[in-house]
């Protein structure tokens, strides 16, 4: 299947310009994506356009990514009703290089290979050019009418904050990377998301007015069925880092209420790297287990952005988070990491382990973790059962804790039927 169908197949391809697809069936094209550091990690959204860039790779064509350095420094105001907050240049350099390590984890960046990926930082197309240079040699070429048409503008322009002359500029600065590319490097096309369109087209005239012919494509954004964006937790974005969207996290969005199983087949097609016969033969497999789907939807995007230990603890943490019936001997096989990712779920508490061995488990359950709020009724509590450490129903009120009786470190402390807590032993 060749790259353009595999994009309908998928239900990714939005438009894209004619002649395309004689273009890409001649032979290696080059063609690229530009990605903005304005946050430390990818999230979600991007990969779908890094997946995008693999599957042009796959299908025999040569993939550039465009890091943003200098557009990263102005913001693109693209489906955004206020200005972005400008990132300082120490920010923006170590958010590229953040970036680029997991970029090279999708794409095969071997100079050996004839259609290898390419990375370019658009920020050595204009680091020694001045103002004038700018406007003479960039802001020339596309009119204002022609600026004010575009539809990000156009929002902005009618909205209550208004657009800055800073971000006006932006499609500027992204046509004048098409052009450099075009020319320099011979590559003519951009792909981009659908709110890319707009200045993806203003590359294309760019390279028109300089007597070339530049391409563009866009894919349909990630949203779910009212609209919204996948991959926006409640914590925010769903990053790729591990440090920002913990495994736990990632695995268990998929796994969660935040998706319908209308959305289940797109989703599949989307962000799956399985062949269409794989997905197919998937889809009617399990047509009626959604469960199973998500399962396989979030093993699998687990394995490609993380790896099989993230899996496995994000798998161990969700039996500790949700399954009523442990025991000991589950807990005595999680390492430090997957205790962790449970205790940033379920709460946790931290002990000096010197200290642990003063106190009496009344006091860890008032004074220290202030789980109950007086003795009485903590001591009820251990009375009717409904105390547990480590898997084992406490039944005296008055015993000692020791730092032997930790695993790994760690307890998991149960009260009631759902509620559980994990102490760190320092």
């Amino acid at each position: 299947m060749d790259f353009i169908s595999e994009l309908r197949w998928r239900g990714l391809l939005q438009q894209h310009t004619e002649g395309l697809d004689e273009l890409l069936k001649k032979g290696l094209t080059r063609g690229y994506i530009g990605f903005d550091p304005t946050a430390p990690s990818l999230g979600i959204g991007n990969y779908v356009q890094v997946m995008t860039l693999k599957r042009f790779q796959q299908a025999g064509h040569q993939p550039i990514v465009l890091m943003g350095g200098a557009t990263g420094r102005i913001g693109d105001p693209s489906g955004k009703d206020a200005e972005r907050s400008l990132l300082d240049l120490n920010t923006i350099e170590q958010n590229i290089a953040r970036q680029k390590e997991q970029i090279a984890k999708f794409l095969n960046f071997d100079t050996k290979s004839e259609n290898c990926a390419l990375l370019v930082n658009n920020w050595d197309f204009y680091k020694n050019m001045n103002a004038m240079d700018f406007l003479r040699d960039v802001g020339k070429y596309i009119t204002v009418n022609y600026m004010l048409g575009k539809e990000s503008v156009k929002n902005r322009i009618e909205s209550e904050s208004g657009i800055s002359f800073t971000e006006f500029s932006y499609q500027l600065i992204q046509g004048y990377d098409f052009e450099r590319l075009c020319f320099d490097m011979n590559c003519p096309l951009q792909m981009g998301g659908s709110d890319q369109w707009g200045n993806i087209t203003t590359g294309m005239e760019f390279i028109r007015k300089k007597g070339g012919k530049g391409h563009g494509l866009s894919t349909q954004l990630l949203t779910k069925k009212d609209g919204k964006k996948f991959g926006k937790s409640e914590a925010g974005n769903l990053f790729l880092d591990r440090n920002l969207t913990s495994p736990y996290t990632f695995y268990q969005y998929w796994l969660g209420n935040q998706i319908d199983d209308e959305d289940l087949p797109k989703l599949f097609r989307v962000l799956s790297m399985r062949s269409q016969a794989e997905i197919e033969q998937l889809e009617t497999e399990f047509k009626d287990n959604p469960i199973r789907r998500r399962e396989l939807l979030a093993e699998e995007l687990m394995l490609t952005i993380h790896d099989e230990n993230a899996l496995n603890q994000a798998k161990a943490a969700t039996q500790v988070v949700h399954n009523p019936k442990l025991s000991r001997e589950f807990l005595s096989n999680l390492d430090a990491e997957t205790w962790q990712m449970v205790g940033t779920e379920v709460g946790s508490f931290t002990i000096d382990r010197n200290e642990l061995q003063e106190l009496d488990f009344i006091k860890l359950l008032t004074e220290k973790t202030q789980l109950f709020p007086s003795n009485g009724e903590a001591r009820k509590a251990v009375q009717n059962n409904a105390i547990a450490l480590n898997c084992e129903k406490v039944a005296n009120a008055a015993q000692k804790l020791a730092p032997e009786q930790a695993v790994n470190g760690f307890m998991l402390l149960q009260t009631g039927r759902k509620s559980k807590y994990v102490l760190k032993i320092d």
